[in-house]
């Protein structure tokens, strides 16, 4: 259902652009109409236009207005709580690097299992990583469950 909700709203939004496109082309086509010299050698008179410039004002103000509400409303519909995770995972950041806390298990003497992933720099990637974001130390959680990412 996610899926086809992202779907119908690239079709949605997709609406907008092919608007502005022809409502655009319209306008030069219509401009290039009425000033070319061999056409219209006496090209027409131009008075200001109150109504038209308060569309040209208006309308991009409500356009993203009209794209906003769907994705919103499709947003808050892919936010689902997991009720019953398998894992709740803290992520502490830290100005170089960052903390994780697996708050669901304690050892021995209560404590929660820690482990910190320090930021490799962008010039040392070794083969095979990546470039942006890489830690020395990353999280692996298990297949098939549903993690909590605090």
């Amino acid at each position: 259902p996610v899926m086809q909700g992202i779907i119908d709203l690239h079709h949605d939004i997709f609406f907008f652009p092919i608007l502005i496109l022809v409502l655009v082309s319209r306008m030069l086509v219509r401009a290039s109409w009425h000033f070319h010299y061999r056409i219209n050698p006496i090209p027409q008179r131009i008075v200001h236009g109150t109504t038209i410039e308060i569309i040209r004002t208006i309308s991009p103000s409500i356009i993203p207005m009209f794209i906003a509400i769907p994705s919103f409303a499709l947003l808050y519909s892919m936010d689902e709580v997991v009720v019953n995770p398998a894992i709740t995972i803290k992520a502490i950041g830290h100005q170089r690097y960052r903390t994780h806390e697996c708050s669901d298990y304690n050892s021995s003497d209560g404590q929660s299992p820690t482990f910190d992933s320090y930021t490799i720099p962008e010039d040392d990637p070794e083969l095979g990583q990546s470039r942006l974001s890489e830690v020395d130390n990353r999280v692996v959680v298990p297949a098939k469950t549903r993690p909590r990412m605090i």
